[in-house]
C-alpha cells in the first residue's frame, strides 16, 4: 500500500468519525433503555439458535450494538455499491430527512395539558422491544450513510480503499456508542440530546436538498459537540432551567406535527403492521428461560 492510499484511509476513518459523532450519540441513546442483564428474546423455532449466538451477542443492550454493526456493515457497503444511485436521486435524502425529523419528535414531543400521550400521537423509543429498537438502529444509520456515503466516493474511486476506511470508522463509532450508553445512565439530559442531533441532522438534509445550503463535516461536528455541551448545561444550571416552559411549548408543537407526519405515513404504517402480524403468525413466539418455558417475569 503506497503512501497515498493509506492517507486517503486514514481520512477516511477521520471523516467517518466526524461525520458519527451524532449517530454514536443516537444509537447510545436508542440501547440505554435496554437491559444490560437479560438476554434477547427469540422466537421459538430460532431459540436454540440465540442460546448459541449469547455467548457472542451477550446480553440485550450490547446484543443490540453488535447486531447493529453488522447491519451497519452490510448496509455502508450497499450504499457504497449504489453510491451513484444515491448521488443522482436527492428524493433521497429527503425521505431520509423526514424520517430522522420524525424520529425525534417521536422521542422529544411532549402532549399539552389534558392530552395523553396516545392523542398527542408520541412514540417513546424505550416502548420498544429489543427487535424494534435494531431495526429502528438499522434504518437510522442508512438514513445517516447517506451524507457519508456521497463524501467517501469523493475521497477515492477504489471500492476497497472506500470500504477498508469506512468500515474502520464504523467500528469506531459503535465502541464511542457503547460508551455513550452507559454516559446517558449519568447523564440523562444526553438522551434528548441525541434527539435534538437527529433534528439536527435532519434539518440540515432538507436545507442541503430543498435550498442548497451545504453544512461541512466539520461544522456538523461542532453543531453536535454544542448541543451536547449546552444540554448538559441546562441539566445542571438553575439559570438555564428557567426556559423549561419555552421547552415544553417547543415539546408540544413536536408532539402536534408528530400527529401530521403519522397522518402522512398512516398508509405505510398499516402495511408495516400487517407484515408484523404476518411474520407473528409464521413465527410464533413464546418467552422462555433458560431452563425452558416458564411462567413469570423472570422469562425472557
Amino acid at each position: 500500500m503506497d503512501f497515498t492510499l493509506a492517507l486517503i484511509i486514514l481520512q477516511l476513518i477521520f471523516l467517518e468519525g466526524i461525520l458519527s459523532i451524532d449517530n454514536a450519540a443516537v444509537l447510545g441513546a436508542m440501547v440505554v433503555h435496554l437491559p444490560d442483564d437479560r438476554p434477547i428474546t427469540w422466537p421459538t423455532g430460532l431459540r436454540k439458535l440465540g442460546w448459541k449466538l449469547h455467548k457472542f451477542l451477550g446480553y440485550q443492550r450490547t446484543a443490540a450494538l453488535r447486531v447493529g454493526l453488522l447491519g451497519a456493515y452490510l448496509g455502508r457497503g450497499l450504499m457504497l455499491l449504489i453510491a451513484s444511485f444515491v448521488i443522482n436521486n436527492p428524493w433521497l435524502k429527503l425521505v431520509g430527512a423526514i424520517y430522522l425529523i420524525k424520529l425525534a419528535c417521536d422521542n422529544l414531543g411532549r402532549p399539552g395539558a389534558g392530552e395523553t400521550e396516545e392523542e398527542a400521537h408520541v412514540h417513546h423509543l424505550e416502548k420498544r422491544n429489543f427487535w424494534s429498537v435494531v431495526l429502528t438502529i438499522e434504518v437510522t444509520d442508512l438514513v445517516f450513510s447517506l451524507d457519508n456515503v456521497v463524501v467517501a466516493v469523493t475521497l477515492s474511486d477504489q471500492l476497497w480503499v472506500v470500504l477498508l476506511g469506512v468500515g474502520i470508522g464504523i467500528l469506531m463509532m459503535r465502541f464511542a456508542a457503547g460508551l455513550f450508553s452507559y454516559a446517558v445512565e449519568r447523564e440523562p439530559v444526553l438522551k434528548n440530546a441525541a434527539y435534538i442531533l437527529v433534528f439536527n441532522i435532519g434539518i440540515e438534509l432538507l436545507a442541503a436538498e430543498i435550498y442548497h445550503i451545504e453544512v461541512s463535516g466539520f461544522l456538523r461536528f461542532g453543531i453536535s459537540i454544542l448541543t451536547i455541551l449546552i444540554s448538559i448545561l441546562y441539566a445542571h444550571s438553575p439559570f438555564l432551567k428557567k426556559l423549561r416552559p419555552a421547552l415544553k411549548w417547543v415539546a408540544e408543537g413536536m408532539a402536534n406535527f408528530n400527529t401530521f407526519l403519522d397522518w402522512l405515513f398512516k398508509p405505510v404504517f398499516v402495511l408495516l403492521k400487517l407484515l408484523g402480524k404476518l411474520i407473528a403468525k409464521l413465527f410464533p413466539q413464546k418467552r422462555y428461560s433458560w431452563g425452558g418455558p416458564e411462567e413469570g417475569p423472570e422469562d425472557f
